[in-house]
């Protein structure tokens, strides 16, 4: 209280700021943590050399560019309102028909897949389409499950699609038209096995509950600027990359060009909504972590195990086994470091082996919660929206995805090559 009698606000000590900081922390931020602590202990200690770890973090940096800023863009594109904007002309576009919503459904989390990365899929569009089945009071598992493996498979098309895609790309020396041309057969072939077992698992009427839905009422957009604004940010980015960027950098920039855009119409419009936990920092400790165990545990092992797998076949035979031993591997670990870890197995001159096991690495991971960081973040959307997953069902259709959706991108693949 000052000598006036009014009541100023004292900021807390720092140790109990810190004390809050960390108690708001989940579980999955301190695996990402621990990850990051884990890489660096790797890197003080020797065990990793700091030129290893200077060249692999290297690698990355322009990729953490483009996940930065997409990820911004597309946080504030939903705060637009725009996401929320299309799932209700979705829904009402459905007219109640549950095979018309659900194809909408498809299109809707294959799109937002293939442009702006599968990370943003699970981050963004999750929360879209739970209100969406809370409006229109439909069962939410169906949708969730569509944007949980829509982010997955549907994440070859592009290289913005997926950051293995864009480690890929530089490997394979492919720009985005030639990476699009080689996948777009692939890619068509396992969003049909994707829908297929969505329906029978999930969609069918005996799974949803009921016949019909009855269309939520729309609700108006707030600021007509800010949705302009965030709208054409989108569409700057997505030309982009329509235009031919392909590598990191050049993404990197477009993604933060549009970002830019954005942020400028918040600033001018509504300050409040730029605040810190705008900034993916979960993602970044999470991939820079990942890029300093994985080159470690190469060293000691991974990479001859991977080896052993994946073969130097640089025919039929080597691309189905590095295509299921991605995917095995980004079960058990992620499919991050699995991509990494058998990229280094597979000879440079086998580019169909290299693009399966990339099939295998971004299709593969739906049996764990842990298989991609895609999953990891739909998981965390689910728990706080009270959304029941049957783990047995999950796991059980996730395996028949897996290795069904695989063999049918793999297969499409070498048809084509």
């Amino acid at each position: 209280m000052t000598a006036c009698g009014i009541m100023t606000r004292v900021p807390p000590p720092p140790t109990e700021a810190l004390r809050r900081a960390a108690a708001s922390l989940g579980a999955l931020d301190w695996i990402r943590i621990a990850v990051l602590v884990l890489g660096l202990v790797f890197v003080a200690t020797g065990l990793l050399p700091a030129d290893t770890a200077r060249s692999s973090v290297g690698r990355i940096a322009p990729l953490l560019l483009f996940l930065f800023s997409v990820i911004i863009l597309a946080e504030l594109t939903k705060e637009a309102g725009v996401f929320d904007a299309i799932a209700q002309r979705m829904a009402k576009a459905g007219r109640g028909n549950y095979a018309a919503l659900f194809l909408l459904c498809v299109a809707f989390a294959s799109l937002t897949t293939v442009f702006l990365n599968l990370d943003t899929t699970a981050v963004l569009l999750t929360p879209v389409m739970l209100v969406l089945a809370a409006r229109a009071r439909i069962a939410t598992l169906p949708l969730a499950m569509t944007t949980v493996w829509l982010a997955n498979t549907a994440s070859l098309l592009l290289p913005v699609s997926n950051l293995t895609n864009l480690l890929a790309a530089d490997r394979v020396a492919l720009e985005t038209r030639a990476f699009a041309a080689r996948m777009w057969v692939p890619q068509l072939a396992v969003l049909a096995v994707t829908m297929v077992l969505l329906w029978v698992f999930y969609w069918r009427r005996r799974m949803r509950g009921e016949e019909t839905y009855d269309p939520p009422a729309p609700v108006p957009v707030q600021d007509r600027v800010l949705f302009s604004a965030t709208g054409a940010a989108c569409l700057l980015f997505i030309a982009a990359i329509l235009a031919g960027v392909h590598t990191g950098i050049q993404l990197g920039v477009a993604a933060t060009a549009a970002a830019v855009v954005a942020v400028v119409a918040f600033a001018v419009r509504d300050r409040s909504v730029l605040r810190p936990a705008l900034i993916p920092w979960q993602l970044m400790v999470f991939v820079t972590g990942l890029f300093l165990v994985v080159p470690t545990l190469e060293r000691f092992g991974l990479d001859d195990a991977m080896r052993a797998l994946i073969g130097d076949d640089g025919g039929t035979a080597g691309a189905v086994r590095a295509a299921f031993s991605g995917a095995g591997l980004s079960n058990v670990l992620n499919n991050l470091p699995a991509y990494v870890a058998g990229e280094s197995a597979v000879p440079a001159s086998n580019k169909d082996q290299l693009l399966s096991l990339l099939i295998g690495t971004n299709v593969g991971p739906v049996i764990t919660p842990w298989g991609s960081l895609a999953t990891l973040l739909w998981f965390e959307w689910c728990r706080r929206w009270d959304v029941r997953v049957p783990m047995r069902t999950f796991v059980l259709a996730g395996s028949a995805l897996a290795v069904a959706g695989s063999a049918a991108a793999v297969g499409a693949l070498l048809l084509t090559g």
